[in-house]
């Protein structure tokens, strides 16, 4: 008897482990994955993708599952007008006044460009799966004459909304706009183009996400810049104070270097077009970005990947560098057991 506790013990512990889930993962999460969106809603992990021609949500308990979970179609278009290169598709929850609804902000075209537009989808509930149906076509320019691409939703800490989005004209051949939100659906009064550095690329000026530490300090719009299917592409940053105006171009601040670039020793390439979520506890905050596994020219190797960030002393962010498809990375905080 005494032989076998020492096995028993073993065991146990085997047991318990296994009941705590893993606690690593390796990326990618999706091998098809540009453009992700990620995030963690009442003990759900949500993660879409560029699919072109509709849009597919997976969801899991853990990070880790998301690598092998079903991919589901929450919204597909059959409106000729805007049912082609379905892009960048965004889940957003807000309250327009009749409780919490999700809003899915995406990008499509008839397939003749530049006939790119901005579109948001509304759910019937609270549910990140839906069901949804078309709400409207958002008019980022007066006339509605502009390729408008990447849209997302801006919240300011008043409680006001903006949307910013990468569109046309610009110097860059494609650039960051803002405008001002009455509702969820719907933008107002004239839009204001960001000038914001390409950080050595002479061009695209895309993919714009908002980015805060809690409810305190500025505010933060992490772009992605140089050509989506270079192994260059990064992230760039501008900050704005909590109270000041985003409709005012001296409001916002340049970062003066990338803040998420590629790493050749780790064998990343092209790490952009991100979304930030919390941990499941809350006290971690995460990056979902895509990235290329090697150098050449092209869209076809984007992978959707996530790791952990930190905050520096000044209150900036600090992603660190990306990291490689080898590593074990440890799982984020609060993850449920299995």
């Amino acid at each position: 008897m005494k032989r076998l506790a020492p096995l028993l013990a073993l065991l146990l512990v085997a047991a318990s482990a296994r009941a705590e889930g893993p606690s690593t993962f390796r990326n990618p999460l999706k091998r098809s994955g540009a453009d992700p969106w990620l995030f963690f809603h009442d003990g759900w992990y949500y993660l879409s993708a560029t699919n072109a021609r509709d849009v597919r949500v997976r969801k899991a308990r853990r990070l880790a599952d998301l690598k092998t979970a079903e991919d589901q179609v929450v919204w597909r278009e059959d409106e000729p007008s805007r049912s082609r290169d379905l892009w960048a598709p965004e889940f957003h929850r807000l309250d327009a006044g009749s409780g919490p609804r999700w809003y899915i902000y995406f990008t499509a075209g008839d397939g003749r460009e530049p006939a790119h537009r901005m579109y948001v989808a509304e759910s019937a509930g609270d549910d990140p799966m839906g069901p949804y149906t078309f709400k409207a076509r958002l008019l980022t320019d007066p006339r509605d004459e502009f390729y408008a691409i990447d849209g997302t939703v801006l919240p300011m800490p008043d409680g006001s909304l903006y949307f910013v989005w990468c569109g046309r004209p610009s110097p860059s051949g494609q650039g960051l706009y803002i405008s001002r939100m009455t509702n969820p659906w719907t933008l107002e009064g004239p839009r204001l183009y960001l000038d914001v550095d390409g950080l050595g690329c002479d061009v695209v000026r895309e993919g714009p996400v908002a980015l805060r530490r809690g409810n305190e300090g500025p505010v933060f719009l992490v772009y992605s810049t140089c050509g989506a299917d270079t192994p260059d592409y990064k992230l760039g940053m501008l900050s704005i104070a909590p109270d000041a105006d985003p409709m005012k171009p001296e409001s916002w601040r340049q970062h003066p270097e990338p803040i998420f670039r590629r790493d050749d020793e780790a064998g990343v390439y092209g790490p952009g077009h991100c979304s930030f979520f919390k941990s499941p506890d809350g006290r971690e905050d995460w990056i979902a970005y895509h990235a290329k596994h090697g150098a050449a020219i092209g869209y076809a190797d984007r992978s959707a990947r996530a790791q952990k960030i930190d905050w520096a002393d000044d209150g900036t962010p600090d992603l660190g560098a990306p990291i490689g498809l080898d590593v074990d990375i440890p799982a984020p905080s609060g993850e449920p057991a299995d």
